[in-house]
């Protein structure tokens, strides 16, 4: 498939792509051969195809929920390196 100037400004608009005009034709022709290789892969026949819905064939490894110990508050504030009496202290993020 080949694309014209006019698509490719009104690509670039809609991107927000600044192009200036040495860059235009190499950018066509990147842009035809990115075309051409999803139009090859259109010819494909997927009927049989599961949808991929996952990356990676990893398996979670999950954990039954179990009812444990409970931690007290004030065990986990003695780690915190500032704190109130119930509340660690942290730095102002915003004014």
């Amino acid at each position: 498939m080949k694309v014209d100037k006019e698509t490719l400004k009104k690509i670039a608009h809609l991107s927000r792509l600044d192009l200036d005009e040495g860059k235009e034709k190499e950018m066509l022709q990147s842009l035809s051969e990115i075309l051409t290789w999803v139009e090859k892969l259109n010819e494909l026949n997927t009927d049989n195809i599961d949808p991929l819905t996952n990356m990676s064939m990893e398996v979670n490894a999950l954990r039954e929920d179990k009812i444990g110990e409970h931690l007290d508050r004030e065990r986990g504030l003695s780690n915190a390196p500032d704190r109130d009496a119930t509340f660690f202290k942290v730095p102002k993020v915003k004014d």
